[in-house]
């Protein structure tokens, strides 16, 4: 069990989302980096798809009233307990009666917190995850408070070896292992991101569409889980055009009249009425994720087939990574 000290900027339980219901307007949400999300919850012996705590900006305060295996990955909000810092990407067991204290982020935008077995949160339409302006999920559909509390599930065969290992007379002890930082993401203050043709991608201009491939946009301050307004050079069409709304996604990348882009982010609405000059390519959903207002973003053209290619080139490097934090976990 878990009880906030202090809440942070905007502390929410994610898990992979809320699919099914898009045709019903409920959006599908979840976690801003899934792959963080996804390799914490490895890190602890869960499920890839257990809920876990997405900080965002500046993190909280978490009292630990038990025992817990938790692994902190995604951006660095410097966690600390007892005045040392906590190592990230890791297995570490936090002992009963010890403080996780977040600051602000040094590195990224969003750290995912997982802690074996989950939290015992109920699910709604299928999902933990918190829709915050539906006051849907997670806990009473909201950001953490002070005096939240935030109980377990029972944690996995495999988690409780490792806690047996790390069991030790200090606050904290992590793993003597850890993941090769090949797999994890480059946080910086300027992120190349992968991006395929929208379908209204050849109503654009050929000047807007040369400054979109070419120069840098800056992340806004008007920018959440809905979506990220970037600043950069304008972009136009040929023509003006009346659209009808079609469907949207993670990393639609939109362009209303005045011109400035605005990306699609988890919490995205199910349609869109604005033409479209790019998709994101799914495995760089993290750097969009961790990018925060006054980042640069540059866009790298890639085909669908190479945007494929990649996503299984991934998921080949995360069952990988999945058999050996089990063999290390046996």
């Amino acid at each position: 069990m878990i009880t906030v000290i202090k809440q942070g900027l905007h502390d929410t339980v994610q898990d992979l989302g809320r699919y099914g219901y898009q045709r019903f307007g409920v959006v599908a949400g979840g976690a801003m980096d899934p792959f963080s999300h996804r390799v914490t919850n490895m890190l602890v012996g869960n499920e890839e798809a257990v809920a876990t705590l997405e900080l965002t900006l500046v993190g909280p305060h978490l009292l630990f009233e038990e025992d817990a295996l938790i692994t902190i990955g995604g951006g660095d909000l410097t966690p600390m307990v007892a005045d040392e810092p906590v190592p990230m990407w890791k297995p570490v067991l936090i002992r009963k009666g010890s403080e996780l204290r977040f600051g602000a982020a040094r590195a990224g935008c969003r750290a995912y917190l997982a802690v074996a077995g989950g939290f015992d949160i109920p699910e709604v339409l299928g999902s933990r995850s918190t829709y915050v302006k539906a006051g849907l999920g997670g806990l009473d559909g909201r950001a953490l408070r002070k005096e939240d509390i935030l109980r377990f599930n029972s944690s996995s065969r495999l988690a409780e070896v490792m806690k047996g290992k790390l069991v030790s007379g200090l606050p904290l002890r992590a793993a003597d292992w850890q993941i090769t930082p090949k797999l994890l993401p480059n946080l910086s203050g300027h992120y190349e991101i992968l991006v395929m043709r929208g379908m209204q991608y050849e109503l654009f201009d050929e000047e807007s569409r040369h400054h979109f491939w070419n120069e840098s946009f800056t992340v806004s301050s008007q920018s959440d889980r809905m979506g990220y307004r970037i600043n950069g050079p304008t972009l136009r069409l040929r023509e003006s055009i009346e659209m009808v709304s079609e469907a949207v996604t993670y990393g639609s990348i939109q362009v209303p009249a005045d011109g400035n882009p605005i990306i699609l982010a988890a919490d995205r609405q199910t349609t869109g009425g604005y033409p479209k000059v790019g998709q994101i390519s799914s495995v760089d959903f993290a750097k969009l994720a961790q990018a925060k207002a006054g980042d640069q973003l540059s866009f790298k053209e890639v085909t669908i087939e190479e945007s494929q290619r990649l996503f299984i080139k991934q998921e080949m490097d995360l069952r990988v990574l999945r058999a050996a934090i089990r063999n290390r976990l046996r």
